[in-house]
């Protein structure tokens, strides 16, 4: 009979083998708890995960389901989560739309209610998207999308931060521009009224409105009414 002893290379395999099964329960459980606390610190930091921000860190989105299980994390919508305790904003929405649309800009009726222009209160999020762009199909947060180019889409934009989501949003000035531009859209009172606004709570020069109104092209019919405000 050939002894263990006889055999020591066998021997040693044999020890790893056993050793790496005994460990490997211990690395995946470590690992699994390693993705969960990279996903809830993420949920700190920015407030809104979407399943595309857990890829992006190299997790499986099944990890996002198992921490809602657990009450670690609320589904919000279909592929966005937050904190069970995240503050809610008047802006949530816009939140949503910035996590779910990244390079749209929250535009004409939205971005009233968020300069806090006129009394306009829209039951959906408009977002300007860039024609190029291949068309946008999200069910929720509901939205209603417009297709800008050059210009008149990239001009006047500004960044917000919301609920720790970066949201773009045109500025005051380009926003009232592309109110005349879409007047027959939202109506020509809604254009009119935050005209009057902005430049009587100088919320932006005279100058940057002219600017923005030559890049909408919209000189023509803006021109009368500033010339009467004013």
């Amino acid at each position: 009979m050939v002894s263990h002893t006889d055999h020591p290379l066998e021997l040693n395999w044999l020890c790893f083998s056993l050793d790496s099964f005994t460990k490997a329960p211990i690395l995946i459980h470590m690992k699994a708890k390693a993705n969960r606390e990279k996903i809830l610190e993420l949920a700190h930091s920015s407030e809104v995960v979407s399943v595309s921000d857990v890829k992006s860190l190299g997790i499986h989105p099944e990890y996002l389901r198992r921490l809602c299980a657990d009450g670690k994390l609320v589904r919000i919508t279909r592929g966005l989560y937050r904190l069970p305790d995240a503050e809610i904003t008047a802006h949530h929405g816009l939140a949503q739309a910035g996590k779910v649309v990244p390079k749209g800009v929250v535009c004409l009726l939205s971005a009233l209610r968020f300069h806090e222009i006129g009394t306009q209160l829209p039951h959906e999020i408009w977002v300007a998207i860039d024609r190029r762009t291949a068309q946008t199909r999200v069910k929720r947060p509901k939205m209603r999308i417009v297709y800008f180019s050059g210009k008149a889409f990239t001009e006047g934009v500004e960044e917000h931060k919301i609920e720790g989501v970066t949201v773009r949003i045109y500025s005051p000035a380009k926003t009232v521009a592309d109110c005349f531009k879409y007047r027959n859209k939202i109506g020509l009172d809604v254009a009119l009224e935050a005209l009057r606004e902005v430049l009587r709570n100088r919320m932006c020069s005279v100058d940057e409105l002219w600017k923005c109104a030559k890049i909408c092209r919209v000189t023509k019919t803006i021109r009368p009414y500033m010339e009467a405000i004013a």
